[in-house]
Formats: structure tokens, sequence, C-alpha cells
């Protein structure tokens, strides 16, 4: 192992040294590269003015031994060079550099020599006259430098590279050394390293140890879990300090609690009256039950303190969802106090126009109108009953119908013509837009819930309005929508206004009539029926409620 790490730290080392070297001198070369080109161009542009200002003649007094200096007519022909005689020098135009500058006003170009020691450097630039002013420079090569630099770079790698050896060996050897001095052994059947042989021996006896000691904890852990965890009731296991000793998954769901909390007092998972009430008194002996309110619902609370040599060490408590029960039990005495006062102002009615005719007080030309009025009475009775049933057969899933093709556009059109004369009594238009939908369902539910909304947005709506009912796809999903032009919902009012005998303006439901269930029947049907029902409304502009199909439900 210590030969391994030996290998591998003096492989990077070695690695790095030679990229490092290697990138310092190409950047160092291209740096001083993009610096003889720089200089090149700004000696150009000092010798464009000079030459442009006295003219040819300032050439001349170019000191030697600098960079070479030429000066090209703009046929190619050389008027000057300061380090040949210009007249012995062959035509240029075909240089790179001197093409570019035509052209473009300036050019660039490198030339290697033959033996590839050395490159030349070319800077061009077109004066103002039509003529080229160029300058050169020599340079050495990328292998001519490293030729040059080559013995110095070998002498200094050699020196980085037994340094390199010397960190790696010292690495390796303090690497491996806390390892070896463990008091730990290996474990049989291992294949490893020599180094680590004891720690692993040690992790194997140390672990047949603990697995025979853990066992018959972990077995009994185990069967708790299981039992705990698939309860749908809450179980929570506190000492007499209050601090939560254990907890199953239900119980932090029923209060309410994302995560387990650790080491805390049970009491901060609830801080309602009736939970802290319930600790208490456990805490004090009794056993307690009391109802408590969470978010999303009630909870019945259970509480059993745990004795040991007479005294209380603890307790149990037993959380029971009962939101359920709790709200069908409001909603039977709702309903039960809800019918009997819808029944009970027809029947007063009924009862009073009877008892005056039976008592002969009426007229002769009144008792028509009383019979009228009996059997106006007795009518908003029948119609109450019907929607009582078909509540009732809505909830308990009692449908005794069967499934069939129904065309959406069509049977809109027909409750239009159904609601026409409603509707005409109060100038309302009724419009039916879209077009055919098919879809699998049953008649007389779907029939009742778009009545009953198109029979609401008739009813409440503003004298002159409009209805319109729309049939369409929206995506994958069939939809219909009723909006009118009505007196609107109220958002305070929005989420109950599908509860059963709900009224958001009483005396105005009077004056228009009705049971008050008939959007009640609207939400149960659509859930009968798999629908998903929506409402949009703004009060004073009117409501708009949809009714959604998925894919299952279209032929």
């Amino acid at each position: 192992m210590t030969n391994r790490i030996f290998r591998s730290i003096f492989a990077v080392a070695a690695c790095i040294l030679i990229l490092g070297i290697g990138c310092t001198m190409g950047i160092l070369y291209g740096f001083y590269g993009n610096q003889l080109g720089e200089e090149l161009k700004r000696e150009a542009q000092y010798l464009a003015m000079s030459v442009e200002e006295g003219g040819t003649e300032s050439l001349n007094n170019l000191p030697s031994g600098g960079e070479r200096v030429t000066l090209v007519q703009a046929d190619g022909t050389v008027l000057f060079d300061s380090d040949a005689d210009a007249a012995e020098m062959e035509n240029h135009l075909d240089r790179e550099e001197i093409q570019e500058a035509l052209e473009d006003g300036y050019g660039e170009a490198e030339r290697n020599s033959e033996t590839l020691a050395e490159k030349t450097v070319y800077y061009a630039l077109r004066l103002d006259d039509g003529n080229v002013l160029r300058v050169s420079s020599t340079q050495y090569t990328v292998p001519a430098v490293l030729g040059g630099m080559l013995g110095p770079v070998i002498i200094l790698l050699f020196l980085l590279l037994l340094f390199s050896l010397f960190v790696a060996s010292r690495a390796s050897k303090k690497i491996v050394k806390p390892i070896n001095e463990l008091d730990l052994d290996n474990p049989k059947g291992n294949d490893t390293y020599d180094e680590i042989a004891p720690l692993l021996t040690r992790i194997n006896k140390q672990q047949n140890t603990i697995r025979s000691q853990l066992t018959d904890a972990k077995r009994k852990q185990e069967e708790f879990t299981i039992i705990t965890e698939n309860m749908n009731e809450g179980l929570l296991v506190i000492d007499k300090q209050t601090d939560l000793l254990s907890c199953n998954s239900s119980a932090l769901k029923l209060l309410g609690v994302s995560k387990k909390p650790v080491e805390t007092s049970v009491l901060t998972l609830n801080r309602s009256e009736p939970f802290l009430r319930a600790v208490e008194r456990m805490l004090a002996g009794e056993h307690v039950s009391e109802m408590v309110e969470v978010e999303g619902g009630t909870r019945q609370l259970i509480a059993n303190p745990v004795f040991q040599d007479g005294s209380v060490t603890g307790g149990v408590l037993l959380l029971v969802d009962v939101t359920e029960k709790v709200q069908r039990e409001r909603l039977r005495r709702e309903f039960t106090a809800n019918v009997s006062h819808e029944l009970k102002t027809p029947l007063t009615s009924i009862s009073g126009f009877a008892e005056i005719m039976q008592d002969g007080i009426v007229k002769e030309e009144d008792v028509k109108r009383f019979a009228g009025r009996i059997f106006v009475e007795a009518q908003r009775l029948i119609t109450l009953v019907e929607d009582v049933i078909k509540i009732s057969q809505l909830d308990e899933g009692e449908l005794p119908y069967q499934e069939e093709k129904i065309d959406l556009f069509e049977l809109a059109a027909d409750i239009k013509e159904r609601l026409s004369v409603a509707a005409e009594r109060r100038g309302i238009d009724i419009e039916v837009t879209g077009g055919p939908i098919v879809i699998r369902s049953i008649r007389q539910i779907l029939d009742e819930i778009i009545y009953n909304l198109c029979d609401n947005a008739v009813k409440y709506n503003k004298e002159n309005g409009k209805v319109e009912i729309s049939v369409y796809h929206e995506g994958a999903k069939a939809c219909v929508t009723v909006k009118d032009t009505g007196i609107g919902i109220p958002l305070a009012h929005q989420e109950r206004v599908f509860e059963r005998f709900y009224r958001v303006d009483k005396s105005h439901s009077k004056e228009i009539g009705g049971t008050g269930l008939g959007l009640s029947i609207v939400k149960h049907g659509a859930a009968s029926l798999g629908a998903e029902l929506f409402l949009e409304s703004k009060e004073g502009e009117g409501s708009a409620f949809t009714l959604k199909w998925g894919l299952s439900s279209q032929t």
C-alpha cells in the first residue's frame, strides 16, 4: 500500500512539473511573440508618419542594427530597404503581408527560415500615397528556443523530480503510519493491503460481538415498528417530564407535524388547551379522553398513564382521526334541521289554508284561490322530497341507471329549449356554443346537473341578461361551461355554495324559490359521474360553472 501511494504521488508530481514547465515556456514564448508584433506595429506607424511628412529621405537616417524596413510601391517594386540594395531586390507584390496591406490597409505575416531555427515577423502598413511600408524582425522558433534551453530545463526538471521523490516518500509513509498503529484485526477471508489488516481483523471481531448482542433488540424493535407504523391511529409515548420517547408516523401526520422532533417535549407538537389538559391529567394518574382540533380536522385523544411501583412514570397517548365522523354528525344535524324547517313552512301554509276552508270561513269565490295556494305548497313539498331523495341516492351511491353515449351539445340544446319560457319571461338570452362531443355517462344525472346550473343561471341573472352554455375540448378533456351575467357569488361564500340548503342571500332566495339543494345535487352528481367541477365568480358580474371529463369518459 505504501508503494502504491508513493508511486501515485510521484507520478502526479512528475506530470505536474513537466506540464507546468511546458506551459510556462509556451506562455512566455507566446507573450514575447505578441510583444514583438506590437512593437513592429508601433514602429511601422511612427515610420509611416515620418515618411508621409519627410518623404523617402527620412528613411536614410535609420540607425543600423534595428529592424529591417522596406518601402514597396503599389505594383510591388521595392523603393527602399534598410538591409539590401532596393534596385537588386525582386518584386514584392506576391508577399502575403504586402497584398493584405494593399487590400485592408495593413498586413501581417510570419515566415520560417530554411533551417526552421528562426522565423521572420512582418508588419506592413499602406501609406496615404498608396505605397506600403513594411517592418520586419527575426525571432527564434519554438524548437530553437527549446533546443537552447534544453540543458538548463533538464537540470531543473531532474532536481525537481528528486525533490518530488523525497516528498512522495515522506507523504506515503505518513499516510500509512496511523493505519498500522490502529489496534484492529483483519476480518477472515479478506484479501486486502497488509497495512490495514489489523483494522479489518478487529472490525470483524467487533461485528460478531455486536451482532450477537443486537439480534434480540433489533427483532423486538422491528416488531414494534411494524405494528406502530401500520396503525392508522397515532401513538405517542412520553416520560413524566413530557419528553417524547417514541412516536409513529401516523401521530405526526394527525398532529400536522412534518418530521419527528429530536428530544423535545410532546407539548411542542400541539399547544391547544385540550391537548395540554389531557397530558396534565394523564400525568396526574387519570385516564383522559379529549377532542383536539388540528388544522384539517378533529382528533380524539385518549391518554393513559403508565405506572411503576405505584407512581406515574410516563404515559401513552393514542390519537384517532374522527374528522369524518364529526363532520357527518354535524351535517346530519344541519340536514335534519334544514329539512324540518323547509318542510314546516309549506306544511304550515297548507294546514292554515285547509283549516280556514274546513271552518267555512272562506268565501265561495276564494275557494279556488286557496286551493291553488295549497297546490303550490304541495308541489313545493314534492320538489323538496324529490331533491332529498336524489341527494340520499348520490350519498349512498345507489344509482339505478345505466351509462350510455350522450352528446353534450345536443343535451345542452335540449335544456335550453326547456328553459326558454322562463328565460323569455325575464328577457334573458340563452346561447349554446361549441360542437358535438360524445361521452359515456348517466343521462338522468347529467341532465339534472346541467339543468340545475342553467336554471340557477336564469334565476339569479339580471333582467335582460345572458346565459352561455359552452361545449368544447380543453386538451384531452371534454368540458361544459355555464356562464351568466347575473349577480355573482361573493368570494367569502364560494366555498360553501355547494352545501345543502346554503343560501348566499336568503331573502332573495325566497323570492326566487327553490329548495336550496340544487348546487349540492350538482356537486354530488359530478362526483358520482367522475367529473371535475370548477367555479369562477365575481360579485355583480356573473358566475361560470365548468364540468370536465377525462379521456376515460369519452368515446
